[in-house]
């Protein structure tokens, strides 16, 4: 439904919605490559916001007190919980090519979030961009 409205918008707005849809989603990769090279677990606040998780089951992951060649931990410190859990998101920047990369990704998967933004944020510019005589087309 929202890519019917989306659709919608594009026919009605053109330039001006694609631009702010292209504005929304550059301002998405930039804070999402940030966040991962800043080390911050995205993968968990994916799964606060209710989206899928983009990795695998967390149950075939193992932790340093299961194997502790995973990390070169010490199995005798089992109350160190820094090294119980490595940071998935590090691991998948990695394994997909690099931090923009996860970026990219993450930024597709997140489309559903975008188009709402998109929906709400071009009509009013629209009008605003009609009224300064910056854009041409009738709003």
């Amino acid at each position: 439904m929202a890519t019917a409205k989306f659709k919608e918008l594009m026919k009605k707005y053109g330039k001006v919605g694609l631009i702010v849809h292209c504005s929304i989603s550059a301002v998405s990769i930039s804070g999402l490559y940030i966040a991962i090279k800043n080390n911050v677990d995205v993968e968990s606040m994916i799964e606060k916001v209710g989206l899928p998780s983009l990795a695998k089951d967390k149950k075939d992951s193992k932790t340093a007190e299961q194997n502790p060649e995973l990390i070169g931990a010490d199995p005798t410190m089992k109350n160190d919980h820094s090294l119980n859990e490595k940071n998935r998101t590090a691991e998948l920047a990695a394994s997909s090519g690099g931090a923009l990369a996860l970026a990219v990704l993450i930024n597709k998967a997140l489309f559903p979030v975008r188009v709402p933004i998109t929906l709400a944020v071009t009509p009013p510019l629209a009008r605003f961009l009609a009224r300064r005589n910056i854009f041409s087309k009738s709003v």
